[in-house]
């Protein structure tokens, strides 16, 4: 496929899969959910069309706009969705493509070589769900031409309403209002939909994706993506907060007969890899054959120059994939004819053929990248061997941390206070701050679920230190014990001796920055306890106040404003808690502990590349973007002792 093919689409590469009878009965299935990740999934899908277009070489320009009520309108410069009357259901073709499940030229490779949107759901869930929907065409004729849809039904048949201003201008322009009673809530959120819309903007290259947002008249918020180098400039957004150990990144570029692929990297200082592979413009979040090709030819690639070069002497131990990929910064975007999705989220690449293609493509073009630039080949492999030595130094350390059986041992730390039960299902583990509150959580637990490991002080900012030294830090490794699965590469989730871990800190600075540093640590070295929802922030109360013989806990300022504005006539009394240790073992229970009476936050990851952002920001080496992080979101601060 050395060159995406510029296919006819006609009418007739529009095929008929099935109709849309459950979509509206069953959203779930489709959609994912009807919370404000279907709602957004809605969004993603129409867009979707559009870039298919723009991979086939048709379109470099999409335009999002917002409007009051949530009305949203996509727009396209692209061929238009054809117009003709479908040969096998005698309807027009852009009717059948809005009305029938899984209808598209996506499914003949004459209209599209390469598709993401097949992933997907297709546009015609989208108009199910809607309340309404229009979809105007500006076709190779030169005319214009709309149909309306109720909730997945046309309105009317498709109409001509005028003729294009600009001679041969093409393009598809869908709007839609999402059906509220489908919905739980119908608000989108502009700041998910700009991450997305930058992601698919890096991933192709040369195209221009406007977003705009106009449902507040006075602030109006409007970005546009636009790079023509693709995933080179993507490597150095991601590295911005990092220190690059070279200026620019490697770009490999190579088309086969399915497939074509682009990968670029750079290393930087820190000790983190961070790959992001994609297949079709679907992040695949759980690897897949692109993955596995790329980790074993960058591990033989980099061995076999660094023999050859004399930087590994004959004795020397072989560089691993993990001292390889040390400090490294990786995209792998590759587009292919039919991909095969698998893993529980359907986010993993499995064409067998493809760990191949990457394996050489890799290989081929790195060895020649490494033989003519020197400096930087000597950079990386300098860089590995550094690695090697701090994993060799790590080993001793990791060891003392592994546990032979995951639900019981002599070894577990002796400031855990552990539970009766083996049943993960149930088991909770509290991390907390300080021995005082420590001590009060021992008290007012439940002992046959609720586990209590109190920790002394702030443990290290993993963010900024190799695994040799972090493993030496008493706090960490007492972590890991009590937890169970091991760390990074040793990492096992079913060795997790609870099924809940629960971080509990006071209400201030201090506790904030403890629990930023137990997340940090978390996502760089237990991240699939995140990826599962097995992470929580427990909610302790901030006030008790006290009108006659009654009490009542109140959890942030706004529940005590309004506690303060309907009792304007009546004194009470009101007592702040600084911190978790000023409750005693009954009050701990009944606001922070019960389950039935708590609130705790499930901690998620919404967005892998946002989240590494954000880690990177606030806890890397940097001081000027933790700066102007903090300055852009100071005013959202509502709780804050100093």
């Amino acid at each position: 496929m050395a060159e995406l093919e510029k296919g006819r689409y006609e009418a007739e590469n529009i095929q008929v899969l099935e109709g849309l009878e459950a979509v509206r009965k069953r959203p779930g299935m489709y959609i994912g959910s009807t919370s404000i990740d279907g709602l957004l999934h809605l969004v993603y899908e129409v867009v979707d069309n559009s870039i298919d277009e723009a991979m086939a070489g048709h379109c470099d320009r999409i335009e999002v706009n917002i409007k009051p009520g949530n009305i949203v309108t996509v727009t396209d410069n692209g061929r238009g969705i054809p117009i003709e009357s479908h040969p096998k259901v005698n309807k027009p073709a852009v009717e059948v493509v809005m009305t029938t499940l899984h209808a598209g030229g996506k499914f003949d490779s004459e209209g599209y070589k390469v598709s993401g949107g097949l992933h997907g759901v297709g546009v015609s869930v989208v108009n199910a769900l809607s309340e309404w929907m229009t979809v105007e065409v500006k076709w190779k004729d030169g005319n214009i031409y709309r149909q309306k849809y109720r909730r997945g039904i046309p309105a009317y048949d498709l109409k001509k309403i005028g003729s294009c201003e600009v001679e041969r201008e093409t393009g598809t322009k869908i709007t839609f209002k999402p059906d509220q009673d489908i919905f739980e809530e119908v608000d989108f959120r502009y700041d998910k939909l700009v991450q997305r819309f930058k992601e698919m903007a890096f991933l192709n290259k040369g195209i221009e994706i406007k977003i705009t947002d106009e449902r507040n008249e006075e602030k109006i918020k409007e970005d546009k993506f636009h790079y023509e180098g693709g995933i080179v400039q993507f490597v150095k957004y991601l590295n911005k907060n990092k220190k690059p150990l070279f200026p620019d990144p490697v770009y490999i570029e190579e088309s086969g007969e399915k497939a074509d692929l682009e990968i670029s990297f750079q290393y930087h200082g820190g000790f983190k890899e961070r790959i992001f592979t994609f297949a079709n413009n679907i992040n695949t979040r759980e690897g897949g054959t692109h993955l596995s090709g790329f980790k074993s030819a960058l591990t033989r690639t980099v061995n076999g120059y660094a023999r050859s070069k004399g930087l590994l002497k004959e004795k020397d131990d072989n560089l691993t994939g993990e001292d390889v990929r040390e400090g490294l910064t990786a995209i792998i975007n590759i587009k292919l004819e039919e991909p095969q999705f698998e893993g529980q989220t359907k986010t993993k690449l499995g064409n067998s053929e493809i760990r191949g293609f990457v394996d050489s493509s890799l290989s081929q073009h790195l060895k020649t990248f490494m033989e003519e630039n020197p400096s930087v080949a000597k950079t990386i492999v300098e860089k590995g061997i550094k690695a090697a030595k701090a994993r060799k130094a790590a080993k001793k350390a990791r060891d003392l941390t592994r546990r032979k059986n995951a639900l019981f041992s002599t070894a577990l730390p002796g400031k855990l206070a552990d539970c009766s039960s083996r049943d993960t299902e149930n088991t909770e583990l509290y991390i907390v701050e300080g021995d005082s509150a420590g001590g009060s959580a021992k008290q007012g637990r439940d002992r046959k679920f609720q586990a209590i490991l109190p920790l002394r002080g702030k443990i290290l900012n993993v963010e900024k230190a190799r695994l040799n030294k972090i493993l030496n830090n008493n706090e960490i490794r007492t972590l890991i014990t009590a937890i169970g699965t091991g760390i990074g590469e040793d990492f096992d989730i079913d060795n997790s001796r609870y099924g809940k871990i629960i971080i509990m800190t006071d209400a201030d600075v201090d506790g904030a920055h403890i629990r930023t540093l137990l997340l940090t640590f978390f996502y760089r070295y237990m991240s699939p306890l995140l990826e599962q929802g097995m992470i929580y922030i427990a909610q302790p109360p901030l006030y008790k106040v006290k009108r006659g013989r009654s009490e009542e806990y109140l959890y942030n300022d706004r529940a005590l404003q309004k506690y303060a504005d309907e009792y304007k006539e009546q004194n009470f009394s009101l007592q702040r808690y600084k911190g978790l240790g000023e409750m005693n073992p009954d009050q701990l229970w009944d606001t922070t502990m019960d389950p039935d009476n708590r609130i705790i936050l499930q901690v998620q990851i919404e967005d892998a590349i946002m989240a590494d952002e954000t880690f990177t920001t606030l806890m890397g080496d940097k001081v000027s973007p933790r700066r102007e992080f903090i300055q852009d979101h100071a005013q959202e601060v509502k709780n804050l002792d100093i």
